[in-house]
């Protein structure tokens, strides 16, 4: 690969990674909430190794051509966000911010977590259009390997640095908040609060011009 454009899209990604949003609400809220935040963190990382894996097989193109459905798409990752926005802000007062904050069937808890968290990157159109916008933008034809096997590692270049990224932010969450109950529930609120922000506005971004043309 073209080493100055491997380390330009490092540098973009990072920042991208390091810009607080809704990955970051979850990671919070897995830092301070669970026994392990490491099944948050991996579930998060899983949904862009998705968009990376539907980038390198084309299926994102192909998608991003067909408005219908990554409309449907954006209403189903908006109402994904919604839902779990809703239960962070409904637990955040009664949470018990302790590392053994879990309960119930551990294994049950860390897999719902998971996937959860799978969720929240990986239904996300918005991902799936960052990696067709970004992604391209640093690979070369000229290159020796193939334009799919950069864009792949590209894209797994993206995931590692939003598993250092998300990682950090869980432990210093938690090694921050978690003595401090005002301040945790206060964080935890805000991350529903942002959750179901992004959400509203996903779902006005195609609901909006629907209702528009419908008037």
């Amino acid at each position: 690969m073209n080493l100055q454009l491997f380390l330009a899209f490092v540098a973009v990604a990072t920042a991208l990674a390091c810009t607080p949003g809704v990955d970051w609400a979850y990671s919070i809220t897995a830092g301070l909430g669970r026994r392990s935040f490491v099944p948050a963190v991996a579930g998060l990382c899983s949904g862009y190794l998705l968009h990376t894996v539907l980038m390198v097989a084309g299926l994102a193109a192909v998608l991003a051509g067909m408005p219908g459905v990554l409309g449907w798409l954006t209403i189903a990752g908006a109402a994904y966000l919604l839902w779990l926005g809703t239960a962070t802000i409904r637990s955040w007062r009664g949470a018990s911010f302790t590392a053994g904050a879990a309960v119930g069937n551990p294994g049950q808890n860390q897999l719902r977590t998971f996937l959860q968290g799978m969720g929240t990157s990986g239904i996300n159109p918005k991902g799936l259009l960052f990696y067709l916008a970004l992604v391209p933008q640093f690979v070369s034809a000229e290159a020796p390997l193939p334009v799919p096997v950069q864009s792949g590692l590209l894209g797994l270049t993206f995931v590692l640095l939003a598993a250092i990224v998300y990682t950090c932010v869980a432990l210093l969450s938690r090694k921050l908040l978690q003595s401090r109950p005002g301040a945790a529930r206060t964080v935890t609120l805000a991350s529903g609060i942002i959750m179901v922000g992004l959400g509203a506005a996903l779902l006005s971004e195609q609901l909006l011009p629907l209702l528009a043309r419908l008037a």
